[in-house]
């Protein structure tokens, strides 16, 4: 079973699961960071069935949701019936996204599944309009190996470090590395259970802020 399959098999379970993983304090730090208002475009890369985009939406956004698996995308967009809401199956480092086609990209413990997260790093900074903000939230470093197997993570956790280079790398200002004060706590099979931190990164394109 790959990441697609992976995802594709709980999506109807996501919710529930989600639940033990992170809380909602990620959601009110990464909506808070983006800046997000009435008129607002958002790219959600790595929907799920929709944290970060629901919250989006309920603060005025139009939102696109990215997602390697039909599954969660489907999951989000009957969520989301009715609203500004669209679709969009691809992975992370090669997003279905004009130049400068967004004011926001979130992206929420995806850039842990993402094979190179350097590049996944640049492909959501070339989505951005000049002025657009970029938040990452995802684990810090760790050793649960378990994880990737169990729920097929390519990366035990960032350095902050690593992070900030990748954001500059990628040619954002700005640029913050911080902490959510939320954990992460999946359980592995065999019951031992993870508490991982949760950082939360933010960077500006350069340019004039220009809302669609």
């Amino acid at each position: 079973m790959d990441t697609r399959e992976y995802f594709n098999d709980v999506a109807s379970r996501w919710d529930q699961m989600r639940q033990s993983f992170f809380g909602d304090g990620v959601r009110r730090a990464a909506i808070a960071a983006a800046g997000i208002a009435p008129g607002t475009v958002v790219a959600d890369v790595g929907i799920g069935t929709g944290f970060l985009a629901e919250a989006a939406l309920d603060a005025g956004a139009r939102v696109i949701g990215i997602d390697i698996s039909e599954a969660m995308l489907g999951e989000a967009a009957r969520k989301f019936t009715g609203r500004p809401f669209e679709a969009r199956r691809a992975a992370a480092d090669s997003l279905p996204l004009a130049d400068g086609e967004v004011d926001v990209v979130l992206a929420n413990m995806v850039l842990h599944h993402a094979p190179d997260p350097a590049a996944a790093i640049r492909e959501m900074t070339r989505g951005l309009k000049p002025g657009g903000v970029l938040v990452v939230t995802d684990a810090d470093t760790h050793t649960h190996e378990w994880l990737r197997e169990e729920q097929h993570d390519v990366w035990l956790g960032f350095a902050r470090a690593d992070v900030a280079r990748w954001f500059t790398a990628a040619g954002l200002d700005d640029v913050t590395v911080g902490d959510t004060h939320e954990v992460c706590s999946p359980t592995s099979t065999c019951g031992t259970r993870a508490a991982i931190t949760i950082f939360i990164a933010r960077g500006m394109k350069p340019g004039s802020w220009r809302r669609a």
